[in-house]
């Protein structure tokens, strides 16, 4: 059983370019799984040990442990794609996740900032110190290019061509796509360069990033939500914002602004429309209560009268 998971955790790296946050995650559900099998079943040699009723007993478990109904989704999607691995390498003859029902899992709406706020917060780095330099540009290409906090952290010098102001991102999977930014993006990225010094005697991968932190080496994704909590308490923004909330920021805003939703999915890489059509709902709630504040016949303002 081990050896089958380590070779679908080899797989998921090589041939499907898995970033190692996934593999991390994926890591953690079934040593979930394994934890539960040792308790209730009991020592399993092969996957094929593992049929419906044991695998319907672990879901059960789950829910009995009362884990979110995302993390229980999650994890059946990590046991499907674990036992379609087997049924290629010859290990099991059927996928028996597959029968397994996984909990509706509603979806939120996602967080993001006003026009006011974003600008609010991109202005909050100081212009007279070498980290805020850095955070301003960190800031402004995240907001203006919609880049995931792990695109970001990995992207190098040589990825930002100044010419175009395009910028080669590498997003899930280590896919690559373009992302165009703006002029406010692009001299505050000038800015920083000017300024960037890397240590010595970094490695040659954090000698071409593109951000560093303090040590002068490659900035990490941790340092970046850090680097966010001290400008929004500096700033009073909702401490509920993260690094990701720039992206749905950045979304949200091109299609107010009345980008098309194709686009927008190439921009973000959604690799799915679906993903990306999220935002709709948002664009729309807010055009909902723009007019239910505006317009004299609407139910807000109605009540209000009454």
């Amino acid at each position: 059983m081990f050896a089958a998971i380590d070779g679908f955790l080899r797989y998921l790296k090589i041939e499907r370019n898995s970033s190692e946050l996934t593999i991390k995650s994926y890591s953690e559900d079934f040593g979930s799984l394994l934890d539960y099998v040792r308790d209730r079943v009991g020592e399993i040699s092969s996957p094929a040990d593992l049929q419906i009723p044991q695998l319907r007993g672990y879901v059960a478990y789950l829910h009995e442990c009362d884990y979110a109904r995302t993390t229980i989704a999650r994890r059946l999607a990590s046991l499907r794609s674990f036992f379609r691995y087997c049924q290629r390498e010859g290990l099991v003859t059927s996928n028996p996740a597959k029968v397994l029902r996984t909990p509706r899992v509603g979806r939120k709406l996602p967080h993001f900032l006003t026009i006011e706020q974003i600008t609010k917060l991109l202005e909050a780095p100081p212009a007279n110190e070498i980290e805020g330099i850095r955070d301003r540009a960190l800031l402004e290409t995240m907001y203006s290019a919609g880049l995931r906090v792990a695109e970001l952290v990995g992207m190098n010098i040589e990825n930002w061509d100044r010419d175009t102001n395009i910028v080669r991102v590498f997003g899930k999977g280590k896919k690559e796509r373009l992302a165009p930014i703006g002029r406010h993006a692009s001299k505050a990225l000038g800015d920083w360069l000017e300024v960037r010094q890397p240590a010595p005697d970094a490695k040659p991968a954090d000698q071409k990033a593109m951000f560093l932190n303090r040590f002068g080496t490659r900035l990490t994704t941790r340092s970046v939500g850090r680097m966010l909590e001290k400008y929004l308490a500096l700033t009073g923004l909702d401490q509920l914002t993260t690094p990701h909330t720039l992206r749905h920021t950045f979304a949200t805003h091109l299609l107010d602004g009345g980008a098309d939703l194709r686009s927008v999915q190439e921009l973000l890489g959604h690799k799915s429309l679906t993903t990306t059509q999220i935002y709709t709902h948002v664009s729309t709630r807010r055009l909902k209560d723009t007019y239910d504040q505006s317009h004299p016949h609407a139910e807000k303002n109605r009540k209000v009268k009454e």
